[in-house]
């Protein structure tokens, strides 16, 4: 039997990591065990939405810890009612079902899709995602997503999913066929490199769906709870989608994620679908806390005019060096290098106490803490810039 040499060891190596050891953190920083600051701007990708160890999801978790961590979920709990009355209310569906991972509640979408095509379609299961999508690490939510790179893993994995390009109503309209149950997507790709569905887009596939009796599921993991300037992506287009799926934000912090539908699509029977930690009320305190604070509409504003400002400094910094469009909405934007240096521009941020994240060889993508203000962002933008001049990326313009 062997016994790891170093700490580092003992963790399974899935990642390459850097060597910091991160001891703390409050609001848009992060501590590391050096004592070394570092200005934060991927807060968990996209998951502290409310920035580090922010003080009401604190309170919440030490006020419940002290009266009941988890019951069971054959039983109810108080802040799992609370939260998915919350939730409803704020959104256009009926029933929700907790989950502990983005994953997991994708995973549960992709059942309660397959259940409704059992139920009410003759047997259909058959998916439409999109290329470049992005859905989880489950077999099925690899499966689902259009990732290149998870292609050739874990085979076989499971069947059922066909892909369609986004941004393209006949890509999908040829993929629809009588096994076909539902259309999934992110309203934003964000592990893709942060490409968006268009408005117009998600009103003609919903127009498509219903035409052809079909489920849309939004996958709003990454772009839900004020992550792009209203509580929820759909919103934007003007839209009402049967199933949606949150997670990273909805928790502030700690593992939660949520399935919602429409009473008519909520078909699962007893048995069907569970899990042991979900919806447990320690969790649920929490998301309850962060669904307060984000749902209000003066909070909601300062983060879509913190993205707008955002997406100013980014385009004049492209402008200078050279480089391509800022893509994305709210505070989910990306920055089109043109050239495959993204990881050598995270790594020189990182040195300079700034953490950002390179989805893409040649795209780095930028998920700030949704109370991020001004001054930071003027902080991060002054940081990139130093490193591209002094990296001479790309050509400096008047």
């Amino acid at each position: 039997m062997t016994h790891a040499a170093h700490p580092f060891d003992a963790l399974m190596n899935i990642t390459a990591r850097p060597q910091a050891v991160f001891v703390r953190g409050e609001g848009a920083y992060l501590w590391d065990d050096a004592g070394k600051r570092y200005l934060d701007f991927m807060q968990g990708w996209a998951v502290n939405c409310l920035g580090h160890s922010p003080t009401v999801v604190a309170e919440a978790l030490a006020a419940q810890a002290k009266l009941l961590l988890t019951p069971s979920p054959a039983f109810y709990n108080g802040p799992s009612l609370k939260l998915a009355q919350a939730l409803v209310e704020k959104s256009c569906f009926d029933q929700v079902f907790f989950a502990n991972s983005g994953a997991e509640a994708n995973e549960g979408a992709i059942k309660l899709a397959r259940k409704y095509g059992a139920k009410y379609k003759n047997g259909a299961f058959e998916i439409i995602t999109f290329e470049g999508g992005f859905h989880g690490r489950t077999l099925a939510t690899m499966s689902a997503s259009g990732k290149k790179a998870f292609e050739p893993l874990f085979e076989p994995k499971v069947s059922g999913f066909r892909k369609a390009k986004l941004n393209d109503l006949d890509s999908v309209k040829a993929l629809i066929s009588d096994n076909t149950v539902a259309v999934m997507l992110e309203p934003i790709q964000g592990e893709a490199g942060v490409w968006p569905a268009t408005d117009q887009f998600l009103r003609e596939l919903r127009a498509l769906t219903q035409e052809h009796g079909l489920l849309l599921i939004v996958d709003e993991i990454q772009t839900g709870m004020g992550r792009t300037g209203k509580l929820f992506h759909y919103e934007h287009a003007g839209i009402e989608p049967d199933i949606m799926t949150l997670g990273k934000g909805i928790g502030g912090g700690v593992p939660l994620a949520a399935l919602l539908a429409t009473e008519h699509v909520s078909c699962f029977e007893h048995g069907d679908q569970g899990g042991t930690f979900n919806g447990n009320p320690l969790m649920c305190a929490a998301g309850l806390a962060v669904l307060e604070e984000v749902s209000k509409p003066e909070f909601l504003k300062a983060a879509a005019d913190a993205g707008l400002f955002l997406e100013s400094e980014l385009q004049k910094l492209s402008a200078r060096h050279g480089l391509g469009e800022v893509r994305g909405r709210g505070l989910l934007l990306a920055l089109d290098l043109k050239l495959p240096i993204g990881a050598a521009i995270v790594a020189e941020a990182l040195a300079d106490g700034v953490l950002i994240n390179s989805p893409q060889p040649d795209a780095l993508r930028f998920m700030p803490a949704l109370n991020v203000t001004r001054e930071e962002i003027s902080l991060m933008v002054d940081c990139l810039d130093a490193i591209l001049v002094k990296a001479g990326a790309a050509r400096r313009v008047a």
